[in-house]
């Protein structure tokens, strides 16, 4: 449990007072101290509603965090947050804004073009790391609500409206193309048959601002939902998202078919893993009779506790992990080809010294290799590899440090 030292007190996160402490701490424009280490880590306070603060820590200090600590975040060059951080996405920790940079549009000017299947690789083309992808996009709201770390109390504990929570309160402040995220970002609701009415009212009233206007440009919004289908229409294709069943987001042929052609690997995975979810985020317009038509797609697979993997070697060290109750952070991969490698997870339940746990994809290139080797080198992390490619079984995992 974490301690912070705000002015000369010193209180425990689970403390009832940190709430008042905290409150007096941002009018007085104080900055807390986490305990966790001898010296003490720079904290902000950020105030997330109307009488409720949280403790967050500074751009580039998760690493100055004990490895033990909630706030403790692994180096962000194992990860592809390395490449965006400071660039497409520039943190404040002033006022608790981050300003993004995207790579795609959310507006549409004259007739609707061919759209496109976010994420298409070119393995000779370097990642641009000025701006974010949508699939960086979604990675960087999956990391920042910190549904991509574990701990064994969070068994159980997640579901949509958590996500949905979590989601929207970490897009709150993040602001791109003038606007908040926020605004512009719509994730269903968890539906509830005596509620229908309710909710389609709320979608509705979120979604006018983007319906079409006669001329100039047609704005667009960004969708962070769960797939549950993808079905022929009359006269095309349409996505089917879970929670709305009475709502679905028209898809151009052309479109339909660069999806199953880009992302047919999450297609698949999601389909052979039991309890595994496809998640995808898009942006879509509205038409003038009010139907919903996505412009520009990306998927991700999440497993059943929601934590996200590219492989089904990438699921089973996962699945390990959860199993054998430890504490550690999936790596996103952001902007980067699957060609770049990067840490699988980080373990911090390992001692002051946290491992950095590496899957080898079978056939891995050379270049991969070579790259891996890299990485693993200048890491000051201790790391642990599996190569499936070769026939091994999962490693052992490093021992816990409690035990």
């Amino acid at each position: 449990m974490s301690v912070y030292k705000i002015g000369a007190s010193t209180v425990h996160a689970d403390d009832p007072a940190l709430s008042e402490q905290l409150a007096k701490a941002y009018e007085g424009k104080l900055r807390p101290l986490c305990l966790c280490s001898s010296e003490g880590v720079p904290m902000y306070i950020a105030k997330i509603e109307p009488g409720r603060f949280l403790v967050k820590r500074m751009p580039n200090t998760g690493g100055q965090h004990s490895p033990s600590c909630d706030s403790y975040e692994p180096p962000a060059e194992l990860s592809g947050l390395g490449q965006v951080l400071g660039s497409a996405i520039v943190e404040n920790p002033d006022d608790d804004t981050a300003t993004l940079k995207f790579a795609f549009s959310m507006s549409k000017a004259g007739k609707r073009t061919a759209p496109v299947a976010s994420g298409v690789e070119h393995d000779s083309v370097k990642a641009d790391g000025n701006k974010l992808t949508l699939r960086g996009t979604l990675h960087y709201l999956w990391e920042q609500a910190e549904f991509n770390r574990w701990a064994p109390a969070m068994r159980g504990k997640r579901n949509w409206f958590v996500l949905r929570k979590f989601l929207l309160q970490h897009a709150a402040g993040k602001f791109a193309k003038g606007s908040e995220l926020s605004q512009m970002l719509y994730i269903p609701e968890s539906f509830r048959p005596e509620a229908k009415d309710e909710i389609t009212q709320r979608r509705m009233a979120h979604m006018m601002p983007i319906a079409a206007s006669e001329s100039g440009a047609r704005k667009l919004m960004l969708m962070v939902a769960e797939v549950k289908d993808f079905a022929p229409s009359r006269y095309g294709f349409k996505m089917i998202v879970k929670h709305v069943p009475d709502f679905h987001f028209m898809l151009a042929e052309d479109l339909y078919k660069r999806v199953m052609r880009r992302f047919e690997l999450e297609i698949g995975l999601v389909d052979a893993i039991p309890g595994s979810h496809l998640m995808v985020i898009a942006t879509f317009g509205i038409g003038p009779t009010g139907v919903a038509s996505v412009e520009e797609i990306a998927l991700m697979c999440v497993n059943e506790n929601w934590l996200p993997f590219e492989s089904m070697y990438d699921n089973m060290l996962l699945t390990a992990l959860v199993e054998q109750n430890r504490h550690f952070v999936k790596g996103m991969r952001y902007n980067l080809p699957s060609s770049s490698p990067l840490a699988c997870a980080v373990l911090t339940d390992v001692g002051a010294r946290p491992t950095a746990a590496y899957v080898v994809p079978p056939g891995a290139s050379d270049e991969y290799l070579a790259a891996l080797e890299q990485l693993i080198e200048e890491s000051d992390l201790e790391p642990w590899k599996w190569e499936p490619g070769n026939g091994a079984p999962l490693p052992s995992l490093p021992a816990r440090a409690d035990h």
